[in-house]
């Protein structure tokens, strides 16, 4: 009995002994992937390498911004009165306007188009009684003591053009209806004047 009992104290003694072995054989184990270090790895990412670069032209150069303003207009007038302060009757004065290739369109008023586009004034024509507009309906009652003929530039045709078609339908109204052509002041409108307002547009138009 003695015999059996100490060995199985031997047998147990070698199996601590090989659960203590393989214990320490395990923690040294850990102990050298702990000094190793943790393997890197790479962490997934939402950002993108961005490019400041801004967009330019071809030849390097920055975008130049256009002011885009229109040209400055010049408004040439003329002004036809009755002689002797003597009013035009007002469907005479339509019919004269007519005959002459005017047309009343926007504002109340007669206008010179070129040709059938109402977009293209040349020239129009305004009562001088306020509001300028004329009053179709009741023209036959109205007496209206002048009209003031006026030129915008730039317009749709050559300016001094422009003048010189707004000049032969002052003088063809004039002839019609006894009238007189006067300046944009109210003084009588001289050849001098006349020339002078051309040159005026033929400076213009170099200007713009």
């Amino acid at each position: 009995m003695d015999g059996l009992r100490w060995l199985l104290l031997f047998f147990g003694l070698l199996v601590i002994a090989g659960v203590y072995l393989y214990t320490r054989r395990e923690r040294s184990r850990a102990d050298e992937s702990e000094e190793a270090g943790p393997l890197e790895r790479a962490e997934p990412t939402l950002e993108e390498p961005v490019d400041l670069q801004l967009e330019t032209s071809d030849d390097g150069d920055e975008p130049v911004e256009e002011t885009g303003e229109p040209a400055p207009q010049k408004i040439v007038t003329l002004r036809l009165v009755g002689r002797n302060k003597q009013p035009f009757q007002g469907d005479e004065l339509i019919l004269s306007m007519r005959g002459i290739g005017l047309r009343h369109g926007k504002f109340g008023i007669f206008h010179r188009y070129d040709g059938n586009d109402e977009g293209r004034t040349i020239f129009s024509a305004a009562s001088l009684v306020e509001p300028g507009s004329f009053d179709l309906a009741n023209i036959k009652e109205q007496q209206i003591p002048g009209i003031s003929l006026f030129l915008v530039l730039p317009g749709p045709v050559d300016g001094v053009e422009g003048f010189d078609l707004m000049m032969a339908a002052a003088r063809a109204l004039a002839q019609t209806l006894d009238g007189e052509l006067l300046d944009e002041s109210g003084s009588t409108l001289s050849i001098q004047r006349e020339r002078y307002l051309r040159e005026e547009i033929i400076q213009y138009q170099l200007s713009v």
